[in-house]
């Protein structure tokens, strides 16, 4: 397999759905000239990352998973023969959920992933958040790549990338709307090198509220055997600024690492972790707002 593209839409939304349509459609189209194989959007690009306060409002803006604005990614997926990661406010019962499908190059829906861990402690906690994660099988022109998705705060839980590590991912697409530091880069960066997995994250360019660019993806390869040290993993950092970021993915390097190194499930011991699986919470994390 050659080195897969991932184009990073490190993009200002619009102030409407139907701008956001066609500016995405456009970047879609940017991306594969630059030669990508997936294009990726920040969180909920339909609205660009907006939650009124008003439920009815908000209900108003969520657009269903087979709506006309979803279903054109899935048709320019087609056309350009390349895989799209839509991102949107998706209409759900009894509240809007923030999610991700992704389209493969023959336009099909090979996955759809609501965000588990929405931030309750925000505006998210007028979202539903979704149940699982999922992992699949994505056909690219460089072959046969196992894609996840997990979105934004989802980054700040170990499980989250456990889980998809475990189901098989590969490559893990991460959509988001927050300022990217050294702390949340951090937190990608270990979630790559302790399930050694390729994780893309775009983030909204700086001036989008509470945004600051710095889309970045790490390839999670610490170590190859010409080299006598561990390696840095980032494979790009973004600045600022809007525009298109290509992050090149070495996967057949990432197969291979995955069947020699030591990280990930070759060492692990579940039968041990059974706390982990607790719903018990006591002080000091008790917080009024929490949603099972």
């Amino acid at each position: 397999m050659n080195n897969l593209k991932v184009a990073l839409l490190q993009l200002m939304p619009e102030d409407t759905l139907g701008a956001n349509l066609q500016k995405g459609l456009k970047y879609c189209a940017k991306s594969k000239e630059m030669g990508a194989d997936i294009a990726v959007f920040p969180e909920m690009w339909s609205v660009g990352y907006n939650i009124p306060e008003d439920i009815a409002e908000l209900k108003a803006n969520a657009v269903p998973a087979d709506s006309a604005f979803v279903n054109s990614f899935g048709s320019l997926a087609k056309d350009l023969n390349m895989a799209i990661g839509i991102t949107f406010l998706e209409k759900y019962d009894p509240l809007p959920r923030n999610t991700l499908c992704l389209f493969d190059r023959f336009g099909n829906k090979v996955l759809t992933y609501s965000k588990v861990h929405t931030c309750d402690f925000g505006d998210e906690c007028r979202l539903t958040a979704g149940d699982d994660f999922y992992v699949a099988d994505l056909d690219t022109e460089q072959g046969t790549v196992k894609i996840g998705a997990m979105i934004c705060y989802d980054r700040e839980f170990p499980e989250s990338a456990r889980i998809l590590m475990l189901k098989g991912a590969e490559i893990i697409l991460v959509p988001n709307a927050c300022p990217m530091e050294i702390n949340r880069i951090s937190q990608l960066r270990a979630r790559a090198y302790e399930n050694m997995v390729g994780i893309a994250t775009v983030n909204y360019p700086k001036g989008q509220p509470d945004c600051n660019g710095h889309s970045t993806a790490f390839d999670g390869i610490a170590y190859r055997p010409s080299e006598s040290a561990s390696r840095d993993t980032l494979v790009i950092e973004a600045g600022e600024r809007e525009g298109i970021y290509i992050a090149d993915f070495p996967v057949d390097e990432i197969k291979e690492y995955r069947n020699r190194e030591v990280h990930g499930n070759a060492y692990r011991h579940p039968q041990k972790y059974k706390l982990l699986t607790s719903e018990y919470i006591k002080e000091p994390f008790i917080r009024k707002n929490y949603r099972k």
